[in-house]
């Protein structure tokens, strides 16, 4: 605890500088977050040639205050515009959106801006306590675990499906297939390209999710569109729920941040992947599963803890191992190569004074996010009262720019245009958009450490199930696929005995 406190003494040997740089980051990070297809990712690599003449401190200042706030930012324009501003923000779409269309805004971005700071206080508090022992654990797991994990999440696409499991079946092999696009893991052969060689790399994650989610929802809402805008009430009161409504999710809370700091510590699947796996799992979890999509304070609080307790979740390997979390990791590593600094096993011995500073930063860009994000809660409803005539194209021009300066390829912009046609026609045939999203996301996941898992077994699938962990989650998928298929069996015999008691 000493050491800890003493790390503030030294992020704030210049009170204004300090000061500025958390507060610069933070808000940085928000605009960044909330505009769909600007990530947090890009925001600390545009950012990051600015701290080449700042000393260790300031410049991960900067850096750690633009992740926190850029992760948090995706939930206003989720919950505000039905769009998520990053991969992480997904889940946060399906209770938030129909929240903010019942003139509930409010009460959603408060609710997601409470416990997106408690799940970056779980995060944190992981990396401070659990580092040594997460990170012994992560070194102890391999591509059998990984390939375990990512089948285990796409069983829960049975909770995402909406009214009908085959359609959403349907969407989840779609998801799969698109991902199957381009170059195969391992071994690098192109796949369904035919010819175009924009597509040796396959879709790119931020146009595609953007694309799937705001282009159709523009294409749906065109139909409707107007000169006026939703009133969105804004007279709240405290955090926009009741103690008992606040107590009632702290399980929900406490779950979601463990799968988020779990999830954070596997490297490469990231904040993209645990907002919908939480949100799965809170969904199974609940006494009222079908109240899940329809504007409930739920599903927002299992996605925003999850995501934001990724945060620290990802930094984990980055300190311990020198092996980044995410993409946004991995920019952070390079910017402590820049300072000569070399993140691995020996990095707490020979740093721990820095390693307290950066837990030190990671909380006062949390709290600083929190306030802004609150205090700025007013100013955000005001989206809901501006005209659809005009709030479509400029989100629409932001959905374009986002997407092509992802990567600077003019063909992200294609993309984006690709998959919102794709999720428009599908939404018409009511094939659920949210299975696509875990069947892209996942489906590399699996091929990867399946192929590596068989190459380093020499073809022998038993030894995913005599690791332990590995064998584990197995078990869990083969589970959780049985009792999907024995519920889905009980509720077509009941459907059927109702309709013959039926005159």
């Amino acid at each position: 605890m000493s050491e800890f406190l003493s790390a503030f003494p030294q992020i704030f040997a210049n009170p204004g500088n300090a000061v500025l740089l958390i507060a610069a980051g933070v808000v940085v990070g928000i605009i960044f977050g909330c505009i769909p297809g600007l990530t947090a990712g890009i925001a600390i690599a545009l950012c990051l040639p600015l701290t080449l003449r700042m000393e260790i401190i300031p410049s991960f200042t900067l850096l750690l205050s633009l992740y926190i706030g850029g992760i948090s930012g995706g939930l206003i324009s989720a919950i505000l515009i039905k769009i998520p501003g990053t991969p992480a923000s997904v889940a946060t779409v399906f209770d938030g959106g129909p929240m903010a269309d019942r003139g509930e805004g409010w009460k959603a971005l408060s609710v997601a801006i409470v416990f997106s700071f408690i799940g970056t206080l779980i995060g944190i508090a992981a990396l401070c306590f659990l580092t040594p022992v997460l990170g012994a654990f992560a070194l102890s797991l391999g591509m059998y675990e990984y390939f375990s994990v990512a089948l285990f999440s796409l069983t829960l696409v049975s909770a995402l499906c909406g009214k009908s499991l085959i359609k959403g079946l349907i969407g989840c092999v779609i998801g799969l297939l698109l991902a199957c696009v381009g170059a195969a893991p391992i071994d690098g052969f192109t796949r369904f390209t035919f010819g175009v060689h924009a597509l040796d790399a396959g879709f790119k994650e931020v146009p595609a999710l953007v694309g799937l989610f705001a282009i159709s929802e523009l294409l749906n809402n065109a139909k409707h569109i107007d000169k006026t805008g939703t009133m969105a009430k804004i007279d709240r009161h405290g955090f926009g729920m009741s103690a008992g409504e606040f107590c009632g999710q702290i399980p929900n809370a406490i779950r979601s941040g463990i799968i988020g700091t779990f999830v954070g510590i596997l490297p490469g699947i990231g904040g993209s992947v645990c907002n919908l796996l939480a949100y799965g799992v809170a969904k199974k979890s609940s006494r009222y599963p079908e109240k899940f999509g329809t504007g409930i304070i739920d599903g927002i609080v299992a996605s925003e803890t999850s995501n934001n307790a990724c945060i620290g979740g990802t930094m984990v390997p980055l300190l311990t191992l020198g092996i980044p979390g995410d993409a946004v990791t991995a920019i952070l590593l390079g910017a402590f190569t820049i300072n000569g600094l070399t993140p691995g096993p020996l990095f707490y011995q020979e740093n721990l004074k820095l390693i307290y500073v950066i837990f030190a930063i990671m909380l006062l860009a949390s709290i600083t996010t929190f306030i802004m994000q609150y205090f700025g809660i007013k100013g955000f409803t005001q989206l809901l009262r501006v005209p659809k005539n005009i709030l479509l194209p400029m989100v629409l021009v932001l959905c374009i720019v986002g997407s092509f300066g992802a990567n600077n390829r003019i063909f992200d912009v294609w993309t984006l245009l690709l998959w919102g046609i794709l999720g428009y026609v599908l939404d018409k045939f009511e094939i659920p958009l949210t299975p696509i999203i875990m069947g892209f996301i996942l489906g590399p996941i699996c091929e990867k450490y399946l192929r590596r898992g068989l190459m380093m077994s020499r073809n022998q699938f038993s030894r995913f199930f005599t690791r332990k962990v590995s064998g584990a989650f197995l078990i869990l998928t083969i589970a959780m696929v049985a009792a999907t298929f024995a519920t889905q069996m009980i509720r077509l015999y009941k459907d059927s005995k109702v309709r013959k008691e039926k005159p």
